[in-house]
């Protein structure tokens, strides 16, 4: 759907349909109220055929007075307040039933600005993310295809479409349009979405946005000394690959802020065989390095005036006679040795090694994104991701944005601890540190090993192992946390500009 801003009169607004909120108890929103001149809404209401539960809906066509062909009511749920969630459900059910009606165009007019503790700019990029959500397609691999909704392709929000709000709205697109970008490279399958494949896609990237993209291969890494990285990678057929975008929007003596993501496009566990129950999963274990290359696309159809460097560090990890084995020790690009005692553990054995190459570009923000641990699902669930700094008040700074912008996209994260007791249990009789520790804290002590490759480094850790994807019935990548960072680095080239 094409989404523009145009305040109206709704009663005289001609249109294929206008979406109006309803309330439990028959209580009608202004905007329904708007279009009640002759009752019509009112006795509805009154005849029990909408109870304004939230997400119930009613049609009704041809009112007197009315301009626009249909009036749609969606239920609002309790009067009194409006929940956010009760709001997204609203917006969710009128956006279904605009996809399936006969109307090319349609105005939803719910209550926007009385969304309990959020203002119009949530408003704004919760309606466009559910417009981009309702119409991603992850079917693409199917002989026959599901029918595509044929309904309104142009939705107008009845909002003043003043500098702040268009500037708002823009962000939101460029947002939503990243996301959906992540979601299906998370939803390829690992026989298509290879490390070449990843690599491919940032080139693409860089050719549709004049960023600047270098790929790195397997001798380039050797040269690099980048043994951990490689040690991950030594049991594949398919060859690994760094690839490294730079996004150039401010001046050039400005550090940039530099995002790691792990593409593990598929994670077999390696020698340490992960079961057999939901391994078809780990095809998922690239969406640290898919919301690198989404953050990269809202970056690029934003043209944002910031410094950014993307690294995606891209390889499989399959069982072999090459493989690496538990027991081995393997050497950093930095030079600390890590003796591997779960060849499931892979991520930070990579990340370690992207992390020491971010160091080059001198950053002043380094963020990495993994689909790191159990323990954090565990911890967390799916709802929140898990979100790792230092314990320092620079650090409390970072932390504080990274969570602000998640509370603010919906795409929420949670900070957890990070003290150097967690880094006691890394010790190895043999190397520096074991890529795994002492029972207990997995999601934390898994950070504790990145951060020993992070000193002096501005950084944060976002584990996105519970909200990268669904499972059940609606499996599927999130596209998370796409929102979150790109939404950070919007406020952030926003605060740097003034």
């Amino acid at each position: 759907m094409n989404i523009t801003l145009n305040p109206q009169n709704l009663a005289s607004v001609k249109s294929g349909c206008i979406a109006v909120g309803i309330h439990e108890g028959g209580v009608l929103t202004p905007e329904a109220k708007a279009l009640d001149a002759v009752e019509a809404i009112s006795r509805a209401v009154a005849s029990g055929d909408i109870t304004g539960k939230t997400g119930s809906t009613l049609m009704l066509r041809q009112l007197a007075g009315v301009a626009a062909e249909r009036v749609l009511l969606v239920g609002l749920g309790k009067a009194g307040s409006l929940a956010d969630k009760a709001f997204k459900q609203g917006v969710g059910a009128a956006l279904n039933h605009f996809a399936r009606i006969g109307a090319r165009d349609a105005v939803l007019a719910l209550p926007l600005e009385q969304v309990e503790g959020r203002d119009i700019h949530w408003v704004l990029r919760c309606i466009v993310q559910a417009v981009y959500d309702l119409a991603y397609r992850p079917d693409n691999l199917k002989s026959e295809k599901d029918e595509a909704p044929a309904g309104v392709r142009d939705l107008i929000l009845p909002v003043t479409p003043d500098a702040a709000a268009m500037h708002t709205l823009a962000q939101a697109k460029a947002m939503a349009s990243g996301t959906v970008y992540a979601r299906e490279l998370g939803d390829l399958p690992p026989n298509v979405c290879t490390p070449a494949y990843l690599a491919a896609r940032a080139e693409d990237l860089a050719r549709e946005f004049g960023f600047e993209c270098q790929i790195l291969g397997r001798d380039a890494l050797a040269e690099l000394k980048m043994h951990s990285f490689l040690a991950v990678a030594s049991g594949s057929d398919a060859a690994p690959a760094l690839a490294v975008l730079q996004h150039r929007g401010s001046k050039s003596d400005e550090a940039p802020i530099v995002l790691v993501g792990k593409g593990l496009t598929f994670d077999s566990g390696g020698i340490s065989l992960k079961p057999g129950a939901s391994m078809d999963e780990m095809k998922y274990d690239m969406c640290g390095a898919a919301a690198v290359l989404g953050v990269f696309r809202a970056i690029g159809e934003l043209n944002l005036p910031l410094n950014v460097v993307g690294i995606v560090a891209a390889c499989e990890n399959m069982p072999s006679g090459r493989a690496v084995r538990p027991g081995d020790i393997v050497t950093s690009m930095n030079g600390l040795s890590i003796e591997v005692l779960n060849t499931d553990a892979e991520g930070r054995l990579v990340l370690c090694d992207a992390l020491s190459y971010a160091a080059r570009f001198k950053p002043q923000i380094l963020i990495d994104i993994a689909t790191l641990t159990g323990a954090c699902v565990t911890a967390l669930g799916q709802h929140h991701s898990g979100l790792f700094t230092r314990m320092d008040a620079e650090h409390d700074e970072l932390a504080s944005g990274l969570l602000l912008a998640g509370r603010e996209t919906d795409d929420t994260a949670w900070r957890m601890p990070l003290d150097a007791a967690y880094a006691e249990q890394l010790k190895s009789n043999f190397a520096d540190l074991a890529n795994i520790g002492s029972p207990g804290g997995g999601a934390v002590v898994a950070a504790a090993f990145l951060e020993r490759f992070t000193r002096g480094q501005r950084w944060a850790h976002l584990d996105i192992a519970g909200t990268a994807w669904r499972i059940g019935n609606d499996k599927g990548a999130t596209g998370r946390p796409v929102p979150l960072l790109t939404h950070y680095l919007c406020k952030y080239a926003a605060l740097q500009s003034n």
